[in-house]
């Protein structure tokens, strides 16, 4: 017999029906007007139904939606190559998500060294908090109970040190290693950023002990906390890299990154997808990177965040008794709540006012990279008279 709901019931759903989006601003099936600071959890990263998205799209759309990678794709070839160009990386796969990206990420790594000689160095190092999928494997990377409970045997290969815990991720990091992966910023573990010093020392004991550094930049990429991406306020590179959310801004698509050498065992047949990198998903990333990389887009957004990270620090000192913390940089902000965090994000959605819970008990800010310094205050207004009504009860 049929149950009632015939969807999953994966999810507690908000009771809110959005129908249409321009920018920063939301507006449901009521015609009720929102401030948009959860961006889909960081993936609408130019806002709702920007133009130049819209024609990217709807230009594809009316020539192929799909082929497969039988053939070539010459959005494919352009857009890698303009990520080669801005980054670190040699080579790059497309994929359909974030997780997909990840577990590129870690295939390509273990191939490595099967390929030089080493087939038993297959053990990935992370760090307890961290957030890199919903996969078998990816759950297994992060290592938390919540996700592994009751999907079985958790996949092995798959090592937590304590976060931001130095000695412990040496001395986790053996002859059986491949790679270490980590979140320069953790955005589902609550917007905690590794320092710039840690990730450099990372960066080395991985050198030291020949390990590949992977980063999961999949929340805290392209231009979300004021770079391109979050490692180059280390001034370090990665070996390999997993990006998706803001790459597509809406559309679903990732991305594996990778040095030529760190991905020198993915040859013919290692690896595949059905429909990452189609051509619809290429129009639109090519067209995301027109706004990302154009100049002084960057120094928008750090001005913008600069602005409302201010804004926050002042809620702070008004609200002690609310707010423990203000964290994060760019645009990828969080609220270390002094009460439940769920509180917090429902008293700002009365306010008309989008936001995301994270771990440890915070609140995250995650606006499209397109808001406004109007916007930003705007936002700050609303979180104030949330924050009012929860200190009168």
């Amino acid at each position: 017999m049929a149950s009632a709901a015939p969807l999953y019931e994966t999810y507690n759903r908000v009771p809110l029906r959005f129908e249409r989006g321009e920018g920063v601003w939301l507006t449901t099936d009521k015609g009720e007007r929102y401030l948009d600071f959860a961006a889909g959890i960081a993936v609408s990263s130019l806002g709702h139904s920007h133009p130049h998205l819209v024609e990217a799209l709807t230009g594809q759309a009316e020539k192929l939606w799909h082929l497969s990678n039988l053939y070539e794709i010459p959005g494919q070839e352009r857009l890698a190559a303009r990520l080669v160009e801005a980054t670190f990386a040699d080579k790059a796969f497309f994929t359909n998500s974030g997780a997909e990206a990840l577990e590129c990420a870690i295939k390509t790594a273990r191939r490595h060294f099967y390929i030089n000689g080493e087939p038993d160095r297959i053990g990935i190092v992370t760090m307890e908090g961290a957030f890199h999928g919903r996969t078998l494997a990816t759950i297994a990377a992060g290592g938390q109970a919540k996700y592994l409970e009751g999907f079985g045997p958790k996949a092995p290969g798959f090592d937590q040190v304590p976060f931001g815990d130095l000695d412990a991720l040496e001395a986790a990091v053996t002859e059986k290693t491949a790679g270490v992966l980590i979140e320069p910023v953790q955005g589902e573990g609550g917007i905690r950023p590794i320092d710039p010093d840690v990730l450099r020392k990372i960066r080395k004991i991985c050198d030291d002990k020949g390990a590949l550094l992977i980063l999961d930049e999949v929340q805290s990429g392209v231009g979300r906390t004021g770079r391109l991406f979050a490692h180059e306020w280390a001034g370090i590179t990665p070996d390999i890299m997993a990006v998706a959310k803001g790459i597509g801004a809406g559309f679903p698509f990732g991305v594996c990154l990778s040095t030529a050498s760190a991905a020198d065992g993915m040859t013919a047949g290692t690896h595949g997808t059905t429909y990452g990198g189609n051509p619809l998903a290429m129009a639109v990333g090519n067209a995301v990177l027109d706004v990302i990389l154009e100049d002084g887009f960057l120094d928008h957004i750090n001005d913008v965040a600069n602005a409302l990270s201010q804004g926050l620090v002042s809620l702070k000192d008004r609200y002690p008794d609310l707010i423990e913390d203000v964290r994060g940089n760019g645009l990828m902000l969080g609220i270390k709540c002094a009460k439940s965090n769920m509180e917090v994000v429902q008293a700002f959605r009365a306010e008309n006012l989008l936001s995301v819970p994270a771990g440890d008990n915070v609140v995250r800010l995650l606006p499209p990279l397109t808001l406004t310094a109007e916007e930003a205050r705007e936002g700050l207004k609303r979180m104030d008279a949330a924050l009012e009504k929860l200190t009168r009860g």
